[in-house]
């Protein structure tokens, strides 16, 4: 759609401002050599007067934020250039000091762990319950909280994650219900969530993390909406007030470049302005979209989607909630791994998913996708389906994600400590040195600090066996593992 002073109100103004100007500050360009073909350089600019300063905003983009703030229902919204994990990183350390403890859910994106690490936090990990229908890892049980919160009344924040990678969401409601009743802040990784906005509850994409409560929400419009890659969303909720602000921005300083992209920052205002002017049709499509597909869907035989065709809810008691804009296609009973459904996809219909990993393929959608994505879609999982083998009587179900081993020690002491490399045969016993993870999701299958098991070495080897390369961020071989040469318990020194 195209631009309009309306829904561009920062562009509208960011390419004034650089008409009247000539440039004698950065970037280097000098809005007259663009980069490659394509690239916004004309209205690249820098902080010069009238500009504004995304680090102390008070103009122009004190006034985008404003925007967005309104539009989503936060107190306050920031505009984050370095994706969620910039504000991940600043949300977890303005809420949580340095050696304290908080409760978080140990199926969290990657830079959660980042965050306990560079803090060094003691943690009180929350397991979700496993969906054994897909094997993915199901909702956080406010009760679990619950406990989680008896055991560690001095915990400085919770940290969970809702709606996952694969679209489960969990009951934020009561679980803020039940922080705030000890006094303790809920910071919730909505990354997959932006499109939880109000104008969306109409058309069935209900809650989100700040109607249900949150204190802290993180977003990646760039993943559901109409906005540039690396964009992000940081929104606060109502309960803190000036001082978690003050301090969220202190974070943000040391974690966010203090040369914010310009052309990013309009895109997040761009995608404010088209949500603003056109959500409430585009919402009421993208449902529209999702409906014919779930109808198509129902006559497949073999290859599952979680929560479309004939996959009911009740199936899933382990899920408080599914995004239904998110599709994941399960080809286990077709016997098919990800990869391999994957492929077929990407050569013989002409789309590339999102991701694969195990026997699954994930594709996401959006308001933006075309009127007849999805009808398409729909029929290439049935042409695949029609030319599978019946599946074997009892159709196998994925393995659910096996439970971590117990932690040795901190995070940050694991990485700090002597270290080794061991097969993943001979691991067992031993305390890792490293993570390890398939990306995406990038949720971490071994921790710094925690002892391997033998179903989580066999889940690492199965997923290596089904085409999933896990990263090893020791550098490690895809069957070697780092682990500590001694545990803690054993004496190392530090």
């Amino acid at each position: 759609m195209s631009a309009t002073p309306d829904t561009h109100i920062l562009q509208t103004r960011l390419a004034a401002l650089s008409a009247a100007r000539t440039p004698l500050h950065m970037p280097g360009h000098k809005r007259r050599v663009s980069p490659a073909p394509g690239l916004p350089a004309d209205w690249d600019l820098t902080e010069i007067d009238g500009a504004d300063d995304l680090h102390g905003a008070g103009g122009i983009l004190a006034e985008a934020m404003g925007r967005t703030a309104r539009l989503w229902g936060a107190a306050r919204s920031f505009y984050l250039v370095n994706g969620a994990t910039c504000g991940l990183l600043a949300g977890i350390r303005a809420l949580a000091p340095a050696g304290s403890t908080v409760i978080a859910a140990r199926n969290c994106h990657k830079s959660v762990f980042h965050a306990i690490e560079l803090g060094d936090l003691q943690v009180r990990w929350v397991m979700p319950k496993p969906d054994r229908a897909f094997g993915i890892h199901g909702s956080i049980a406010p009760q679990d909280v619950a406990a989680a919160l008896d055991a560690c009344p001095q915990a400085a924040c919770v940290i969970l994650t809702s709606p996952t990678y694969e679209g489960v969401l969990s009951d934020i409601a009561s679980i803020a219900g039940l922080c705030h009743a000890r006094g303790v802040p809920l910071l919730v990784d909505e990354a997959h969530g932006a499109h939880y906005l109000p104008l969306a509850r109409a058309h069935g994409w209900r809650g989100g993390a700040l109607a249900g409560g949150a204190d802290i929400v993180v977003q990646s419009p760039h993943k559901t909406l109409p906005s540039l890659t690396q964009t992000a969303l940081l929104h606060l909720g109502g309960r803190y007030g000036p001082a978690l602000a003050d301090e969220v921005e202190r974070q943000l300083d040391v974690f966010e470049t203090s040369s914010p992209s310009y052309p990013l920052m309009a895109s997040l205002d761009g995608c404010t302005g088209l949500l603003a002017a056109h959500g409430r049709e585009w919402f009421a499509g993208w449902a529209a979209r999702l409906a014919r597909f779930d109808a198509a869907a129902a006559g497949l035989r073999r290859l599952r989607v979680l929560g479309h065709g004939a996959d009911a809810p009740q199936g899933h008691p382990a899920c408080f909630a599914l995004d239904p804009g998110k599709i994941l296609v399960d080809g286990g009973a077709a016997g098919l791994t990800g990869a391999q459904l994957a492929e077929r996809l990407r050569r013989d219909h002409g789309f590339e998913p999102e991701m694969s990993c195990g026997s699954q393929v994930l594709a996401m959608t959006s308001p933006c996708d075309a009127d007849d994505t999805l009808d398409r879609f729909a029929a290439a999982l049935a042409e695949l389906d029609a030319g599978c083998a019946a599946p074997p009587d009892g159709r196998p179900l994925p393995p659910p994600p096996p439970a971590p081993g117990r932690a040795a020690c901190t995070i940050a002491r694991a990485l700090r400590l002597p270290a080794c490399t061991r097969p993943l045969a001979g691991a067992e016993g031993c305390v890792a040195a490293e993570y390890l993870w398939a990306y995406p999701p990038g949720v971490p299958l071994v921790v710094p600090g925690e002892r391997l098991t033998a179903p989580v070495l066999a889940a690492c080897r199965a997923l290596e066996a089904q085409g999933t390369p896990l990263r090893h961020t020791g550098g490690t071989a895809p069957d070697a593992v780092r682990v500590l040469v001694r545990t803690p318990a054993d004496g190392a020194a530090e």
